[in-house]
């Protein structure tokens, strides 16, 4: 099981946050756990990451969405798991030993989701956060919360709280039992 300080270790700062920037100067600094889905890199914030754990035995369940695993049991709390690569509509491929789950709590609810890599923890600047772009082709808009431009890449910052609809937590968690 990977933990939050081991995925931590690697952290680095997009290279317009400036390494001593804090909250006394008047900017904010987000941390972002850095995640790679397909051939793009994503992120989540770090405040809604409970954990990073190995993929593992998840035990499937009749009558949910395609993108929704199943259901695995976290130290007796028992949490659906989401397929980001399904839930996304990008090509699914078999799982490598890079695939992680990563434990989020959404709308007081805990649930895990499936992504290809964990990369880093980032820091960024909340000025650095671009708006998406009005014509998004893809990935439903309201899935992205802003794009981060770092080194020579673009990661795609998620608002985690769209990625289920209302009706999609509510059954994800039902089937699970969750509760927290």
């Amino acid at each position: 099981m990977t933990t939050m300080a081991e995925v931590e270790a690697p952290q680095k700062t997009a290279k317009a946050a400036p390494e001593s920037s804090s909250p006394a100067d008047g900017r904010a600094i987000n941390q972002i756990v850095g995640f790679r889905l397909a051939d793009e890199e994503y992120g989540v914030d770090i405040m809604r990451v409970q954990e990073i754990i190995l993929l593992g035995e998840i035990t499937k369940i009749p009558e949910v969405p395609d993108f929704i695993c199943g259901l695995i049991n976290l130290r007796g709390h028992v949490i659906p798991i989401v397929d980001l690569r399904k839930r996304f509509d990008l090509p699914v491929r078999d799982n490598t030993e890079h695939t992680r789950i990563i434990v989020v709590n959404v709308k007081n609810k805990t649930i895990g989701m499936v992504v290809d890599a964990v990369n880093e923890v980032l820091r960024i600047n909340a000025e650095q956060i671009e708006p998406p772009p009005s014509s998004i082709a893809g990935i439903d808009h309201a899935y992205i919360r802003g794009l981060v431009k770092f080194d020579d890449k673009l990661l795609i910052l998620l608002n985690i709280e769209q990625i289920l609809t209302a009706e999609e937590q509510e059954r994800a968690a039902s089937a699970g039992g969750n509760q927290s």
